[in-house]
């Protein structure tokens, strides 16, 4: 099996089939506090829709096999902990997004003794998407700029196909 692929592979190169350099993102997904319709919007975003796996953008289990801790939400004190232990297990490069004007800090409703204070303040947030709750549009188009981005590789430009949804014909 090994020779056939290896095989496989001269066949690709020699005529010129390079599959260029692969590039994805997995996401990790923790809600620290919030009221769940974020979690909606996120839900649409991986819907046949806007498909947004794609592209390479594929939300995981295990913060171990994550490249990007998406949080919703505002933190809450009960929240902190687990929050900072996912981002510990993340294999470097991580980045951290924040999903929603809660987890952003714009607009919290709440008591303020129940809340662990901005995200920014416990993670160092690269990626922000505002809104309350953000559109599936938004979210789609902020993680694909990072995809676009390629932080882990260190490239300034990658290109990547436009945020456009699937639509029956």
């Amino acid at each position: 099996m090994f020779v056939l692929l290896r095989q496989l592979s001269t066949i690709r190169r020699d005529a010129g089939l390079t599959r260029g350099r692969p590039v994805s993102l997995a996401i990790r997904h923790v809600d620290a506090g919030s009221c769940n319709g974020c979690e909606h919007e996120l839900g649409a975003v991986s819907n046949p829709f806007h498909d947004l796996q794609r592209f390479g953008l594929d939300i995981v289990a295990s913060p171990r096999h994550a490249d990007i801790l998406l949080v919703t939400g505002a933190v809450t004190t009960r929240m902190a902990g687990p929050l900072r232990t996912a981002y510990d297990a993340m294999p470097d490069p991580r980045l951290v997004a924040g999903l929603g004007d809660c987890a952003l800090a714009l607009n919290v409703l709440g008591a303020d003794s129940e809340f662990a204070g901005r995200l920014e303040d416990l993670l160092p947030v690269d990626i922000r998407i505002p809104g309350c709750p953000p559109t599936p549009d938004a979210i789609a188009e902020h993680l694909l700029a990072a995809l676009a981005r390629d932080t882990r590789s260190g490239a300034d430009q990658l290109s990547t196909p436009p945020v456009t949804s699937n639509s029956a014909p």
